[in-house]
């Protein structure tokens, strides 16, 4: 057992890795989050569902349809946000105007019926979701065992999660999405389609919470519960990087999830609570978040 200072290396890197991937999925999530409220002023408490809802989607198009994983890493990201169209079209656009707290409130209510569909339909119990052949094994290093599928889930949130960041900030989308934001009449008059706008970036948010329920499914249990599990996480994240910054929530993703991982191996019992204790710091030093703008 190779130890450094009385510490089980091992033990350490294992839980680094965990914790690495959980921030994997929580800078993916969050970065949906800082989207959908950067962009729309949209506080959506339905994220945790929709991402529930793209395991379930790869699960029964690989069970129903045969719909390998490769092929459900395109389909069901289009499907989430295909419904995420129809959830802003018909709900969302109606209180566009109204307070942020009527938004939360319906994203919330949303995010009870779709999880108890699903409770009715499949059951409170986990469904299995295979590996696929190509992804599983992995590497053996000096302090630890790499599986293949969970570096890949790594490679693939990294690159979504930067690729979206300059797409928003460093290319004439973005510069519109942006404009849109602060001065939609504005943009509007310049003939750009600002509600059209509008449905398709909150499209694009969902559909990110879809891609990482696709990538969660072979390593979790795919059920009703997952998404409810990890949406205060989520949240509170969002709010240490600062609620919209699109950097923010990627980084602190990141971030928050190798620091749970060091606390399960040195303070497992402040483990599940060690992001709001960070929450709670950072917002008496800096009410706006880490990256946030102070208003």
């Amino acid at each position: 057992m190779a130890t450094l200072f009385g510490i089980n290396l091992f033990g350490l890197s294992g839980q680094l890795l965990v914790g690495l991937i959980n921030g994997s999925f929580y800078a993916m999530l969050s970065l949906g989050l800082a989207i959908i409220f950067g962009l729309l002023r949209i506080i959506n408490f339905a994220h945790g569902a929709l991402y529930m809802l793209g395991a379930f989607v790869a699960w029964m198009a690989l069970n129903y349809l045969g719909i390998n994983y490769w092929l459900a890493l395109i389909v069901t990201p289009v499907v989430v946000g295909l419904f995420g169209v129809l959830l802003e079209r018909t709900l969302l656009r109606r209180i566009a105007n109204e307070d942020h707290l009527y938004s939360l409130l319906l994203t919330f209510g949303v995010a009870l019926v779709v999880q108890g569909m699903f409770n009715h339909w499949f059951g409170s119990s986990g469904l299995p979701y295979p590996v696929p052949e190509e992804l599983k094994g992995g590497v053996k290093l000096p302090f630890m065992y790499l599986p293949t599928y969970r570096a890949w889930i790594v490679v693939v949130s990294l690159l979504v999660c930067f690729g979206t960041w300059y797409m928003i900030e460093k290319t004439k989308l973005g510069a519109y999405l942006r404009a849109g934001t602060e001065n939609p009449k504005l943009l509007q008059a310049f003939g750009v389609n600002v509600p059209l706008m509008v449905t398709l970036t909150y499209a694009f948010g969902v559909g990110l919470a879809g891609l990482a329920g696709v990538l969660a499914a072979p390593v979790y249990q795919v059920s009703p519960d997952m998404g409810s599990n990890l949406l205060i996480v989520v949240f509170a994240i969002v709010v240490i990087g600062g609620m919209g910054s699109i950097m923010g929530a990627i980084l602190t993703g990141l971030g928050m999830g190798v620091i749970e991982g060091l606390t399960k191996y040195f303070y497992p019992e402040a483990s599940n609570t060690v992001i709001f204790l960070v929450m709670v710091i950072v917002l008496l030093m800096r009410p706006a978040g880490l990256f946030g703008k102070e208003h």
